[in-house]
């Protein structure tokens, strides 16, 4: 029997990430979890609140080229940046910026929110 797909969690602390002002909000991501290459159309900043947040640049995730942003790192993370995720621990970051929020996964195949 497989055990059951650990998803990450959203909380949003100020504004309406789906509307043009700023937002804040808070994702938990358990250990394990990988985000494949994607973008955002907006500038975001990040802090890690817990755990270590691995990021690497680039059009295809690769853990081997990327970095780990420990508990109280802080990135800034420009509009149309290649980039990608993963966590070896529960982690939990923050996001800032100014909405709306989107992401664009580089290959559409990547995306988890399609229906299979």
């Amino acid at each position: 029997m497989c055990a059951p797909r650990r998803l990450a969690q959203i909380a949003v602390l100020y504004g309406d990430p789906d509307k043009a002002e700023p937002f804040v909000f808070r994702l938990k991501f358990p250990a394990g979890y990988k985000v494949a290459a994607h973008m955002h159309p907006n500038d975001y900043d990040l802090t890690v609140l817990s755990g270590t947040m691995y990021l690497g640049m680039g059009d295809k995730l690769d853990p081997a080229r990327g970095d780990g942003l420990k508990t109280g790192g802080y990135l800034h993370l420009p509009k149309g940046t290649h980039h990608y995720e993963w966590t070896n621990e529960d982690t939990v970051i923050e996001l800032s910026g100014v909405g709306p929020v989107g992401m664009t996964y580089l290959d559409p195949a990547d995306d988890p929110r399609k229906t299979q």
